[in-house]
C-alpha cells in the first residue's frame, strides 16, 4: 500500500544493484528512475547508498557523483585488501545500523539489494519496529527468502526503466 503521507527511507546496495545489472543484461542502472520507482507518490525522507571506492577504476569519482547527483546520499569505505590478496567489500552491517537508526522517523524502510544477509533486518523492522518494509532488486539475483519476508517486493528485472538503454562493452 503506497500513500501519499507515508514516509520512506531508501538503502541502495549500490555494489549489489550495479553487478546484478551488469552481469544480467550488461547494462548500469538509472538510479533516478529506480527512486522515482520506488518513492511513487510518497514521501522520500533519505535515500542513502553504500558504496566502496577502490584506487583501480578512474571512472569511480564520475559513477559516484551522479549517484549523488540523483538524489542519493553516499556512504563510502575504502577496499580493504588483505596480506593473502583477498578483498573485503561490505556495507551489510553499516547499512542495517543506518535502517535502524532512522526507523523510528520512517514509516516505510526500502532495502535495495537481493543479499539474503538482510533477511533479519527485515525481520526487526517489521516485528520490532512495525514498519512496512519493502525491497527492490533484479528478482533473477534476489535471495528467494528475502522476497518472501518483506512486504513487498519491487523487481527491476520487471521494470526495464531502471536500466540505461545502452549495453556496457564486455571486455
Amino acid at each position: 500500500m503506497r500513500y501519499k503521507d507515508q514516509r520512506v527511507g531508501i538503502f541502495v546496495d549500490v555494489q549489489n544493484l550495479y553487478h546484478s545489472a551488469k552481469h544480467l543484461y550488461g547494462s548500469r542502472v538509472n538510479f533516478s528512475e529506480l527512486l522515482k520507482l520506488i518513492i511513487g507518490p510518497r514521501q522520500l525522507i533519505r535515500a542513502i547508498g553504500y558504496v566502496v571506492k577502490s584506487d583501480i577504476s578512474t571512472g569511480e569519482s564520475a559513477f559516484f557523483e551522479a549517484l549523488e547527483k540523483s538524489g542519493i546520499e553516499l556512504r563510502m569505505k575504502d577496499l580493504q585488501v588483505f596480506a593473502g590478496g583477498a578483498k573485503k567489500a561490505d556495507w551489510d552491517v553499516g547499512m542495517a545500523v543506518d535502517a535502524i537508526r532512522m526507523a523510528k522517523s520512517l514509516d516505510v524502510v526500502v532495502l535495495v539489494t537481493g543479499d539474503g544477509d538482510f533477511i533479519p533486518l527485515v525481520e526487526y523492522l517489521k516485528w520490532g519496529e512495525g514498519k512496512q518494509v519493502e525491497c527492490a532488486s533484479f528478482g533473477r539475483s534476489s535471495s528467494s527468502k528475502l522476497r518472501e519476508v518483506v512486504d513487498t517486493f519491487v523487481d527491476l528485472d520487471e521494470n526495464s526503466k531502471v536500466l540505461f538503454k545502452t549495453k556496457l562493452s564486455r571486455r
